[in-house]
C-alpha cells in the first residue's frame, strides 16, 4: 500500500507517519494478497487542542474510510484502525457467505493469526425493516427542513432541479451534507 499522509494545522512529522504506516499495514493481514491501494490519511489539529484523523483505502470492490476526534492523536490512529479491522471483518463475512451460498469459493481475504479474532455472526447483518415511501421533488433546504421536523439523521429525497434521487444528512460537526447519486 503506499501512503499519502497530510496534516491540517500540524507538521507531519517522521515519527507520526511511521506510526500511521506501522499501525494501518497490520491490515494487511487481512487479505491474501497486499492490496495495491494509496491509503490517503488526513490529521488535523483543531483549535480546542482535539486530533481528528480521517483514513481512507479505495480497494477494488469497496472503500475502506473511518475518521475519528481524539485528544490524544496516537489513540486516535489506533482507534481508527479499530474501526477499520470492524469494517474489513464484516466485508470478509458478508463475501464469504455470498460465496458459500453460490458454491464458490473466496479468496480475497484471509485469516487473521492473532487469537482475538471475533467472527461476526450473521444476525449481524440482518435486515430487520424495510421502508417504502414516495419521494417528493424538493430542494435541498426543504428536505433539511423536513429532516429536522422529523427528527432524523437524514433524509431522502428527488431533487427538483435534477429530478434525481440524493439524500441530507446531519454531519457531527452539527452541518449539514447532501449526497447526489449520480
Amino acid at each position: 500500500m503506499k501512503y499519502n499522509v497530510r496534516g491540517e494545522n500540524i507538521e507531519v512529522t517522521p515519527a507520526i507517519r511511521e506510526y500511521v504506516e506501522k499501525k494501518i499495514s497490520k491490515l494487511e493481514r487481512y487479505f491474501t494478497e497486499a492490496p495495491d491501494a494509496k491509503v490517503n490519511v488526513n490529521l488535523r489539529f483543531n483549535q480546542d487542542k482535539s486530533s481528528k484523523v480521517e483514513v481512507t483505502i479505495p480497494l477494488q470492490q469497496l472503500v475502506l474510510r473511518a475518521e475519528e476526534t481524539n485528544i490524544d492523536m496516537y489513540a486516535a490512529i489506533d482507534l481508527i484502525t479499530d474501526k477499520l479491522e470492524r469494517q474489513i471483518r464484516k466485508h470478509k463475512t458478508k463475501v464469504n457467505r455470498k460465496f458459500r451460498e453460490k458454491g464458490e469459493l473466496s479468496f480475497t481475504f484471509t485469516a487473521p493469526e492473532s487469537p482475538e479474532t471475533h467472527d461476526y455472526a450473521e444476525e449481524d447483518l440482518e435486515l430487520v425493516r424495510t421502508k417504502r415511501f414516495d419521494l417528493k421533488p424538493m430542494d435541498s433546504e426543504e428536505a433539511i427542513l423536513q429532516m429536522n421536523m422529523l427528527g432524523h439523521s437524514f433524509y431522502v429525497f428527488t431533487n427538483s432541479d435534477t429530478n434525481r434521487t440524493n439524500v441530507v444528512y446531519k454531519r457531527k460537526d452539527g452541518r449539514y451534507g447532501l449526497i447526489e447519486a449520480q
